[in-house]
């Protein structure tokens, strides 16, 4: 293995995702300007997640569309004169 080509500079961080409140503290290199208290009473950096294996369909088994940055009503602004078109 290479030497000298991974970080050093490992902190406690909480990851938390933003669909379900799940959020668990670990070790990372992740920075963030955000701040949460954990159950210690000690606060630490947060980093907001998306999704994880508390909400992924893969690892819960259940279809459930997340659409946190409205990604769906952009594309359709995007392409609205396109169906408009279509329809004359």
């Amino acid at each position: 293995m290479k030497k000298d080509i991974h970080p050093k500079d490992y902190s406690f961080v909480v990851f938390k995702d933003m669909s379900n409140d799940y959020a668990f503290l670990t070790k990372s290199t992740a920075k963030s300007k955000e701040k949460i208290k954990w159950e210690d009473g000690k606060e630490y950096p947060l980093i907001k997640l998306e999704i994880s294996h508390t909400s992924h369909p893969f690892f819960t088994g259940k279809m459930k569309f997340v659409d946190t940055a409205g990604r769906v009503d952009k594309f359709k602004n995007r392409y609205q004169k396109h169906y408009d078109k279509k329809g004359q």
